[in-house]
């Protein structure tokens, strides 16, 4: 009888910085508008519509799909003009 090796696959557990943190993104914002939120605490409306005063270092977070595809799509669109 031939024996096999089983192996398991793991993935990596991010451990949230506070509950729901796992489901949050970075957003794209234009720059005028985060230094305008920070010093006068407005919201900010990011590429992809959400609207939000932010409060937290995006560092820590993935960056929004939505937004980065938009990003991406300006970016492309500067360069064919």
């Amino acid at each position: 009888m031939e024996q096999t090796k089983s192996s398991t696959a793991t993935e990596p557990v991010v451990n949230p910085v506070e509950p729901g943190d796992h489901e949050r993104y970075a957003h794209y914002v234009r720059k005028d508008k985060v230094v305008e939120s920070a010093v006068m605490g407005t919201p900010v409306e990011a590429l992809c519509g959400k609207v939000w005063v932010p409060s937290r270092d995006p560092e820590k977070f993935p960056v929004c799909p939505q937004c980065k595809e938009i990003f991406e799509l300006m970016k492309a669109n500067e360069g064919s003009e």
